[in-house]
């Protein structure tokens, strides 16, 4: 069901014409654009609730005088209604909606099987290799930190398939006591195995029993009179009684997240403890955009589905310890059952060391979020002293710098990140494959790039920055000048950041782009502090692009596999995002606008690079 408004959107009218039934609805503003995405049990009672005269929020009442269109679907049960709702917000990410960074999956450890001596090794992505899978880990510094120790206690090797296979005599590892050498057969396939075999128990959380058989091997050993086995076994059994102890164990093998949320100001922080096997694998903090939320339970509740659902390669515990009551915790229950396939738990009283949970949970997003606002002020006490030091009337509130990076002139690549008071705004950053140019060209590379972002931005794609900073000297400031001049772009400040002679932090030449005046900062100042930051972003951004650029170099586009993309599609398609990076992070809206891009096609390239 639909209903269309020019000026001001009929509530009344709509309302009346509206269902009782569970499902989901989408609320559109004038231009087009989704503004939010909600689900429902009874539809009509939920939207009249966004229509009454009294008790909205002003985040709801600012949500509502935007409407200018809601569209229904209805669902055969609210449960079914909340995972629609999910996929919706993830395709089309509504500004009042809970948004999460849409992160790789996490990390695993995997042992391969089938083969005499198994690797042990770090994954991520789909589970399609033969063997056992251990985690998931919260981040790939808890991966590496476990391959380390599991290296040094049980030796089973980590190197790749294709350098065992060919190796004569043993490696460094060996030398150095972190592997064992079956390489060479310095092991037998039995012992080796029995290495994997308490390798694996460590990963499953059974450290009592591999304590235990560690023990036995080691009298044995001793009885035996083989008193450097024995010493190996005891070396072993020392290690892992180090790691228990730093670690608060679950009775059995439990696999847990515990949640927790904390809202200051319009500043929010949700905080993940990830336990696995019934030991502490590490945590997260994420820090949602702003939502209807006015509370730590509305954001979990939000959260949740949104991070658990949303994300079809992320594993569901068996159990979720939440920090706050949630009032439809069956619903979300429900929902999580039925994506998972089993039985998951849901709960906010605990007690003993799941209560220790819990409040280190609550303390780090307590921490962290007060770290994140004290930071947020940092950047805009920067902006204050950057229009101090440059005599501004007002305090900027958005630059943009470039910068380029190539190898000899090779697969050039331009970077455009962009800051606000608040720190650097990812979102909005932009890479431009520049081609078409003399290799090298550091000034056509410039111009390229700076012509492509600022039509766009002159089309009103966009917002214009209040400052505009080159990485170069006076010779890539001078054809910025000339760009920007072409285009009609005005109310931009330029200024050009040069490494200075010595080529260190704190000595770079700062140019004015109007009158090419040298602009002089000290080394302490908390201006020239923000200018080296973002200047050694967009460094970092334009290295990292030219490099993944440079590893897919003279591969074919993945844009000719998909289906109904021909040559001229492809031209409009990379001419309208500025490259395949942008195409493969846009939208399906976003797609739909380009010339010759039908909805339905724009459906089909976004499930080709997502997957779905």
């Amino acid at each position: 069901m639909t209903h269309n408004s020019a000026d001001l959107f009929d509530h009344s009218r709509f309302l009346s014409n509206t269902t009782q039934q569970p499902g989901i609805y989408q609320m559109f503003g004038a231009d087009g654009a989704i503004l939010y995405v909600g689900k429902a049990k009874n539809l009509k009672a939920r939207l009249s609730s966004y229509f009454r005269k009294t008790g909205l929020t002003p985040k709801t009442q600012a949500l509502v005088s935007r409407i200018a269109r809601v569209e229904i679907t209805v669902t055969a049960s609210e449960t079914e209604a909340l995972i629609l709702e999910q996929n919706l917000i993830k395709s089309n990410r509504p500004p009042y909606n809970i948004l999460l960074r849409d992160d790789k999956s996490y990390p695993y450890i995997f042992i391969s099987s089938g083969e005499d001596y198994p690797r042990i090794s770090f994954h991520r992505g789909a589970k399609k290799k033969r063997g056992d899978y251990f985690g998931p880990f919260p981040n790939v510094g808890a991966v590496k930190e476990s391959l380390h120790f599991l290296q040094k206690t049980f030796r089973v090797r980590q190197c790749e398939d294709s350098v065992f296979k060919n190796r004569t005599r043993p490696c460094l590892q060996y030398q150095i006591k972190r592997c064992t050498a079956p390489c060479v057969e310095f092991i037998s396939p039995a012992d080796y195995k029995a290495d994997v075999y308490h390798t694996s128990l460590f990963l499953t959380g059974n450290a009592d029993k591999l304590l235990g058989e560690l023990a036995d091997k080691m009298d044995v050993a001793a009885q035996e009179l083989a008193f450097e086995k024995a010493a190996a076994y005891r070396d072993q059994i020392t290690a892992l009684r180090t790691v228990q102890t730093q670690q608060v164990i679950e009775e059995g093998n439990g696999d847990i997240d515990v949640i927790a949320a904390e809202m200051r100001a319009s500043a929010t922080c949700v905080h993940v403890l990830f336990i696995r096997q019934g030991r502490i694998l590490g945590s997260r903090s994420f820090y949602p955009s702003a939502t209807l939320a006015e509370t730590p339970a509305e954001i979990l509740a939000e959260f949740i589905p949104q991070f658990y659902l949303a994300n079809t390669g992320r594993e569901i515990p068996r159990e979720l310890i939440v920090g706050s009551q949630l009032e439809e915790v069956e619903l979300l229950s429900a929902a999580l059952q039925q994506s998972v396939g089993r039985q998951v738990l849901i709960n906010h009283q605990v007690r003993s060391h799941r209560a220790q949970w819990l409040q280190m949970a609550a303390t780090a997003a307590q921490q962290n979020l007060i770290a994140h606002i004290n930071n947020k002020k940092n950047s805009l006490d920067r902006f204050v002293a950057l229009q101090d030091a440059l005599n501004l009337d007002e305090t900027p509130q958005r630059m943009e710098c470039f910068d380029i990076s190539h190898s000899s002139g090779e697969l050039t690549v331009a970077s455009c990140v962009v800051f606000d008071t608040n720190g650097p705004l990812k979102s909005d950053y932009r890479r431009f494959n520049i081609d078409g140019i003399t290799p090298g060209d550091d000034y056509a590379a410039m111009e390229q790039a700076l012509t492509r972002r600022y039509t766009r931005l002159q089309n009103g794609e966009g917002k214009l920055p209040d400052i505009l900073l080159i990485d170069g000297g006076k010779g890539q400031l001078g054809k910025a000048k000339e760009v920007l001049a072409e285009l009609g772009v005005q109310n931009v400040l330029l200024i050009g950041v040069a490494k200075g002679s010595t080529r260190k932090a704190g000595f770079e030449t700062l140019f004015d782009g109007e009158t090419g005046a040298e602009i002089v900062l000290p080394g302490d100042s908390p201006a020239l502090h923000l200018i080296q930051h973002i200047r050694d972003e967009s460094h970092r951004f334009a290295i990292t692009g030219h490099k993944q650029r440079r590893d897919k170099k003279r591969k074919t586009s993945t844009l000719e596999d998909v289906p109904g993309i021909g040559a001229n599609r492809r031209r409009e398609l990379l001419r309208h995002f500025g490259g395949l990076q942008e195409v493969q992070n846009a939208s399906i809206n976003d797609l739909a606008r380009v010339n010759g891009i039908s909805q339905r096609l724009a459906e089909e390239i976004y499930a080709f690079f997502h997957n779905d």
